[in-house]
């Protein structure tokens, strides 16, 4: 029986909601500056600053957003990542206000929504994007947003939903290509358990036509440029893809929290045998589906969470009625696990720990140590750069091994004197080479994970060390700071085998 026509949601439950996207907003934003920059963030500022409508590594809204979020609130040469972090703040409330919808569409009244508002503002995945930015960030919301409008659209069976689907799917497009898994495995899951006609006539090709209109100016590049980012997601996936395999199933019940498992459980059975909701069913066949196509690509497991978190949506109805059936005292034994489990998770993906103890959860949440001792590789290398005789500076090259090193030479190196670097790594190498009268000494920095770099230059010494003055085991932790006399080959010539694409 059709029941589509029988459903409509409760109203949307705006203070409550409002109040805890704030709320998390704010306590992005408080702890945005206690440590530093991530890796990843140092390099989207450099991208920032070269325009271009696609990257080897990634489309072009992440960089985007990163030179509009420094422009309008702060985060110049030197400065911290506040400004910088002001836009994924924005993004972690927006996370927020979509899964109460979310749980709004699926049927959820006024304490569904503050439930399904609570556990996006707890969860660890929520949080942890929420306050750095990368791809990850906006990703997980277009995600959530696209979801939305795909249950508008089964809901209501209006083909010119398709139109909204397809726009909101062109704009993810062109941060990330991964809402393509999203993508396919709805349309699959429609095909198997229906309904099928949202499927027939023009509107899915229109929506497709919007897409592909939309993200269009990233795809010509990709597809100018040889398709970088396939070679790109090669590389990690034959890198690290038999990790992230193994860690695919217990990181479904840890990203978001292990209190929110039966949230999330109760959505999956609602999805799948709830009559009243049997236009949603597709999300419930799509999450296995895009979980299957991850774990095949050997993708990282977070990729998989945006279609859990609306499973969780999906689930917080019928577990905020059976709190409430269940009277106050189980009521507060529930909200007493959530806050516990929140505290936990912000013990591991925010910086609220002193720098020196991050070492306690870095080996959970490895990000953490990312965002420490940038300031202090830039102050080596600059020690290493006075080694440099001054009437050589000029002929002399600043090489980073990776973008996380070049962003911090570029962001800390002016004020200490440092040339801009130049890197082979990711879309870095585009920007380069040195003219070849660069032929004076070659100051690098030689982290872990990258051996033999200086085979490349001539008789190199080491001058400094990389010390970030906490403990803190990193990539760049007491690697040597390298002045060499120069490279062997003209830079390019050399250029070729300098270039990295993972």
């Amino acid at each position: 029986m059709n029941t589509r026509g029988l459903f409509a949601p409760k109203p949307f439950a705006r203070g409550p909601v409002a109040a805890v996207a704030v709320g998390v907003a704010t306590l992005q934003i408080a702890t945005a500056g206690r440590y530093g920059f991530h890796r990843d963030e140092l390099y989207f500022l450099i991208a920032g600053r070269h325009p271009a409508w696609g990257y080897v590594d990634q489309p072009p809204l992440t960089p985007l957003l990163a030179r509009l979020s420094t422009a309008l609130f702060g985060g110049g040469p030197g400065d911290g990542p506040v400004g910088l972090r002001v836009v994924p703040a924005l993004l972690c409330a927006a996370t927020v206000v979509l899964v109460a919808l979310l749980a709004r569409e699926s049927g959820a009244g006024r304490a569904g929504q503050l439930l399904g508002a609570a556990a996006a503002a707890c969860s660890a995945f929520v949080l942890a994007v929420g306050h750095l930015l990368n791809t990850a960030t906006f990703d997980l919301c277009a995600w959530l947003l696209v979801s939305l409008l795909a249950l508008r659209l089964l809901r209501t069976g209006d083909g010119r939903w398709w139109l909204a689907v397809g726009a909101a799917t062109g704009v993810a497009l062109l941060n990330k290509d991964l809402v393509l898994l999203l993508a396919a495995a709805l349309v699959l899951a429609v095909l198997l358990v229906g309904p099928r006609g949202v499927l027939r006539g023009w509107w899915p090709v229109a929506g497709l036509a919007v897409a592909a209109a939309v993200a269009l100016p990233d795809l010509w590049w990709q597809a100018a440029h040889g398709w970088p980012e396939l070679t790109v997601a090669g590389g990690i996936s034959d890198q690290d893809g038999t990790e992230n395999r193994l860690l695919f199933v217990p990181m479904q019940f840890l990203y978001l929290s292990p209190v929110l498992v039966p949230v999330w459980l109760a959505g999956f059975r609602r999805l799948r045998r709830d009559a009243e909701l049997a236009w949603a069913k597709p999300f419930a066949v799509a999450y296995p589906l895009v979980c299957l196509l991850v774990v095949a690509s050997g993708g990282k497991p977070y990729y998989a969470l945006p279609a859990l978190l609306v499973l969780t949506a999906a689930g917080c109805e019928p577990v905020a009625r059976r709190l409430t059936a269940a009277g106050p005292r189980r009521l507060r034994s529930f909200a007493g696990a959530l806050a516990l489990g929140a505290a936990v998770n912000l013990v591991i993906t925010l910086p609220v720990l002193p720098a020196r103890l991050t070492p306690a959860v870095s080996w959970i949440y490895h990000e953490q140590g990312e965002q420490i001792g940038w300031p202090e590789l830039a102050a080596a290398a600059a020690a290493g750069w006075r080694t440099v005789p001054p009437e050589l500076r000029d002929r002399a090259v600043v090489f980073a091994v990776n973008y996380g090193e070049a962003g911090a030479l570029a962001h800390y190196g002016p004020p200490l004197g440092l040339p801009a670097p130049y890197s082979g790594h990711m879309s870095l190498a585009d920007w380069g080479p040195p003219p070849d009268g660069l032929d004076g000494p070659v100051l690098l920095v030689h982290p872990e994970g990258f051996p033999g770099v200086e085979r490349y230059f001539a008789d190199c010494r080491q001058v400094a060390r990389v010390d970030n003055g906490h403990g803190v085991r990193n990539e760049e932790q007491h690697a040597p700071v390298l002045v060499c006399p120069g490279p062997h080959r003209p830079w390019s010539a050399l250029w070729p085998e300098l270039r990295r694409y993972y």
